[in-house]
Order: structure tokens, then sequence, then C-alpha cells
């Protein structure tokens, strides 16, 4: 083996030369962080949402530090899928690592007309879906906490994609290895897993939530053991790759995910502490491979050894 490891991995069919990538929503639409991404030792980067049209998102107080996290109620803020293709995409396709797109949308026709559009673009690398969106059409119900709808729904963007489709789960079901399943049934290549938890946080003082939204999405290291146990379900119910995604802040915390089945990682609220996490906790898993002897990435993935009975 030499010196240094291989860290390059593959994820649903799209190769990267690392195996952390920017989390979507935190990375805004990678100009922000364009001296992170020029420093190296990111894999890729999932921009944040886009949908059709261009929204101003939840009013503020829409983010509040919680113990050990955050949480975010920003209402999918974001220019809208005209205004990404003509604005933000001439800087995306300078970047030489892989681009992914988050889509969103209220309504199945907004998801695929919105994934249409950016699929035909040059220089994306891959989709990730978030089923995570309320379903107008069904009382706000989301798309992803029921097997059906979420099926459907990554069935229809899968007609109108070309590249690779990461469908992105929510953990705020019964069983994620059936939501898993059912985007797997509906031409998924990979899942990312997890989005985030829903919280409240009260102002004890003026008697309310602290969030103009009320409720909001918590993420961070609070919720890293609740990530890496649905990997671990995932894992061992589907066979699909996986994105790996939850409160990682170092090397350490990216091998739980990895040992339990993702075949790479995303950082995301770790961002805002630190902007060179990501390539950190790169660092991080470099050294962990090397020190265990492992030339691939790949070689590690799923290696936790099941709790003896």
């Amino acid at each position: 083996m030499s010196n240094s490891p291989d860290l390059s991995v593959n994820l649903g069919g799209i190769n990267f030369p690392g195996p952390v990538l920017l989390a979507s929503g935190t990375a805004g639409y990678g100009e922000e962080l364009e001296t992170v991404l020029a420093g190296g030792g990111i894999g890729g980067i999932i921009v944040k949402s886009i949908t059709l049209e261009p929204r101003d998102g939840n009013p503020p107080p829409r983010i509040v530090e919680t113990p050990s996290g955050m949480l975010n109620a920003i209402g999918l803020a974001n220019v809208g899928v005209e205004a990404f293709i003509r604005d933000k995409m001439p800087f995306l396709r300078r970047l030489k690592i892989p681009v992914i797109v988050n889509v969103a949308g209220f309504a199945i026709d907004d998801y695929v007309e919105t994934a249409r559009r950016v699929s035909a673009q040059e220089g994306i690398a891959g989709i990730e879906l978030n089923i995570s969106c309320p379903n107008v059409k069904k009382g706000g119900m989301e798309f992803g906490v029921e097997p059906g709808p979420a099926e459907e729904i990554t069935s229809r963007v899968r007609s109108v994609v070309k590249q690779p489709l990461i469908v992105k789960l929510s953990p705020n079901v019964t069983d994620i290895a059936v939501m898993a399943q059912a985007v797997k049934n509906g031409g998924a290549d990979a899942v990312a897993v997890i989005n985030t938890y829903v919280g409240m946080v009260i102002d004890i003082q003026k008697r309310r939530p602290v969030l103009k939204n009320g409720v909001g999405g918590l993420s961070g290291p609070a919720i890293r053991p609740l990530a890496v146990r649905c990997v671990w379900q995932v894992r061992k119910k589907v066979d699909i790759p996986i994105l790996g995604l939850g409160g990682i802040m170092d090397g350490n915390s990216a091998m739980e995910f990895i040992l339990a089945g993702a075949s790479a990682v995303a950082v995301g609220t770790g961002s805002f502490l630190d902007p060179n996490m990501g390539a950190r906790v790169t660092e991080g898993i470099g050294k962990y491979m090397t020190e265990a002897g492992v030339n691939k990435v790949a070689e590690l993935v799923g290696k936790a050894h099941p709790v003896s009975s």
C-alpha cells in the first residue's frame, strides 16, 4: 500500500475525489465558500435547495442555536431555477469537483419541471431530491413520510433526470429503511441519510417559540447518534449506496457513518462553526485509514460488526 490512502469514492455512479461533500443548505451556491473549495480537501458540493419559482423563505427569526446543534426554519429561500441557471451555474461550472443540485417543491409537477431544467445544464454531476417538503395538494403532509408518495415522486423525477439521482430521506418516519426501499423502487441511485429532525425551542420569558415558524429542523452533533442509527438500518435492509450526514465534526465521527454503511459523508452544520470543517474531516478519515492499513474507503463501508447476542 502507498503511504497515502486513496480517498476517492463512488456514490450512485458519481466519482468524487474525496469522501467528504458539503451538504445542501449549508454551502449556499458555492460562491460563499469559494476560498474553502479552492483550498482542496472537499470531494463535492451539494447546492442549496432550488425550487421552480423564487422564494423569500420564512420570516425571521429562523435560526436558533441549541445544545450541540442548531434549529432552522429557513423555508427553502432561494433564487428560483431560472435565476440559478442564469446567475449561479457559470461559477459552479468552473469548479473542479462534482456539483450536485438539491431540488425541492410543493407539488410533483414542480419537482419534475425544476429537475428537468437543472438536469439539462452542463456541469451538473447529479440531482439530490429533497422530499421533506410539504405536499400542498395533500394538506401539507411531507412527500417523504409515506412510501407510496415517496416512490411516486422519485419515479417521476427519475424520468426526466439524466444524471444520478440521490434522494434525501427524512428521519421523521416510522421506518427509514422502508422509505429507502420505496425510493429505490422509484429509481433512486443513492440515498442521503438523513435530513433534519423536527424540533422546537421556547423562549421561557416570552412564553412562545423562538422561531417565527414555531418548529424547525434540528441538525448538528446532537442528532449524530440518531443519524448513524438510520444509516445502519438502511444499510442492513436496502442495497443502495448511502450518503451519510448528521453532526459530523471530525474524521472519527465521519468514520462512524462509513462503518455503519455510508459510501460517502457530508458536512453541514459543522461548516458554520469552521468553514474548513470539510477539509479537516477528510484529513481525519485519511489518518484513520493510514493507521488501519486500509487503502480504499470502500473497504470500510459497512464494516462495523453487529452486536453479539
